[in-house]
């Protein structure tokens, strides 16, 4: 599965996805793009999710213009160890078939 990584998450992420072909915006140079800009580029290269820490963009994005799937964090932070206890139920729904638009991955 190919993964985009938001801007608004750490790059150390990636680390943790590596059953996946994960890239951060960093790497795809897609920086400072507004959501819709960016759920378009993703189209244009083949990525099937989009993980991210906006928790606004389920409410603010047609996906059915965009089939793309979006995994919105909930945690209290977005630094590496307020996403930490969240990464085994993110590992857990990559490995099934994503529906598309937002699914909300929160702590347990």
């Amino acid at each position: 599965m190919k993964l985009l990584i938001d801007e608004n998450l750490p790059k150390l992420l990636k680390q943790h996805l590596t059953d996946h072909e994960a890239y951060t915006v960093r790497d795809m140079g897609w920086q400072s793009k507004k959501n819709g800009e960016l759920l378009k580029l993703m189209l244009a290269e083949s990525f099937d999710v989009l993980i991210t820490f906006d928790k606004n963009m389920r409410y603010q994005q047609n996906f059915a213009k965009y089939p793309i799937a979006v995994l919105v964090l909930n945690a209290s932070g977005n630094a590496l160890p307020f996403l930490e206890p969240l990464i085994p139920a993110m590992q857990e729904t990559l490995s099934q078939p994503l529906p598309t638009g937002a699914t909300v991955i929160s702590a347990p």
